[in-house]
């Protein structure tokens, strides 16, 4: 069986470099916001040309906390693609936001440029894109739509660490990039994990005071924040992990190009092109006959995964806050299927994925 996922063989490569880090952390007796933490964020933030990098407990906290910190009104417009994972809007609805969604580029399956300033209106305040499956978007083009409305960029980088767009990196074109480390990421954690990037002074000392209940000086609270804070621990193993990115990155490309060369045309493969460096968070392919293709796939000892079978819109969640028709989501949703593409993976096993799916 060539399972999809499986995170003790992915880690397992790191377990000796895991444990005495972890010993390290426990004797040091100190366990929140400490030296690994600071480590951390020092460490990306160079690595990303950002001036700021602050820790946080998770991917959902980092989006949520950026809409806070621009302190918008209730019912201010924040525009999101039809597709994204549910985090994505579950961030800005519970801002008291409101989601407004544009559709894709159905061969991208990012949101489609050419499509967001027919969503404008004057409520709307922010654009929060998402590099899905470890594309990025069309920054430029959205760099100058977010100028031309003065509006704030919010980049949703949870599945797109290192990926870059004519030359640069994912959250760093707008005011926050915000990430997760859950443990399936090309850079992931151990536990729950996520840090957002900027480069206004404000701005960082605004997410540092949120993410610690609101205080920048201990006892003495500003404003009204939450608990969510990058652990000690956590920031252990993800500097661990982060002098492998690069490693981890070139190696899941080259499992894409494996199926980028070998798999026939009746299946829809991501578009590769040039002003794009892609990470392969997720390979995902298309077809019209999904869910039997899926079935014979698992027949055939070969485990896949559907990022995501459910639209936003069509969440029981959502009803009464997403409205509209969204049928270019509709059709990726029901169409998508993703193909084992993790770090502990080898070439055989993925030319080996192609000549099963070629079968069908």
């Amino acid at each position: 069986m060539i399972e999809y996922e499986n995170l003790g063989l992915l880690n397992k490569p790191f377990f000796d470099e895991f444990r005495a880090a972890f010993d390290e952390t426990l004797e040091s007796g100190w366990y929140i916001l400490g030296n690994k933490v600071k480590e951390f964020e020092t460490k990306y933030a160079e690595y990303q040309g950002s001036k700021h990098c602050i820790g946080l407990a998770n991917g959902l906290d980092a989006l949520t906390l950026a809409l806070r910190a621009f302190d918008f009104a209730p019912g201010d417009e924040v525009i999101v693609p039809s597709n994204t994972y549910i985090a994505t809007i579950l961030s800005i609805a519970q801002c008291n936001l409101k989601p407004v969604l544009v559709e894709p580029d159905i061969h991208t399956y990012n949101i489609d440029p050419a499509k967001i300033e027919a969503a404008i209106t004057p409520r709307t305040k922010a654009i929060m894109v998402v590099h899905l499956y470890g594309k990025s978007c069309e920054m430029d083009k959205i760099v100058a739509i977010k100028e031309k409305y003065n509006l704030k960029l919010i980049e949703d980088c949870a599945q797109s660490h290192a990926a870059s767009f004519k030359g640069k990196l994912t959250g760093t074109f707008g005011e926050y990039g915000a990430f997760s480390f859950y443990p399936t990421k090309n850079l992931g954690a151990l536990g729950d994990a996520g840090a957002i990037l900027c480069n206004d002074d404000a701005l960082n000392l605004a997410m540092r005071r949120l993410r610690n209940y609101g205080s920048d000086i201990k006892y003495q609270n500003e404003v009204i924040g939450v608990n969510s804070r990058l652990d000690e621990v956590q920031a252990a193993f993800l500097l661990v992990k982060f002098k492998y990115l690069q490693q981890i990155t070139e190696h899941k490309r080259q499992l894409a190009a494996v199926y980028h060369e070998g798999l026939k045309s009746d299946f829809i493969k991501p578009v590769v092109h040039p002003d794009f460096y892609d990470v392969y968070h997720i390979y995902n392919i298309r077809h019209e006959r999904r869910d039997a293709l899926k079935q014979y796939l698992l027949d055939n000892g070969v485990k896949t995964d559907i990022h995501y079978p459910i639209p936003p819109h069509k969440q029981k969640a959502m009803q009464g806050i997403l409205e509209g028709s969204y049928p270019i989501s509709e059709e990726i949703h029901a169409t998508t299927l993703s193909l084992p593409c993790s770090y502990y993976h080898t070439t055989d096993d993925i030319a080996k994925v192609v000549e099963i799916i070629n079968r069908f």
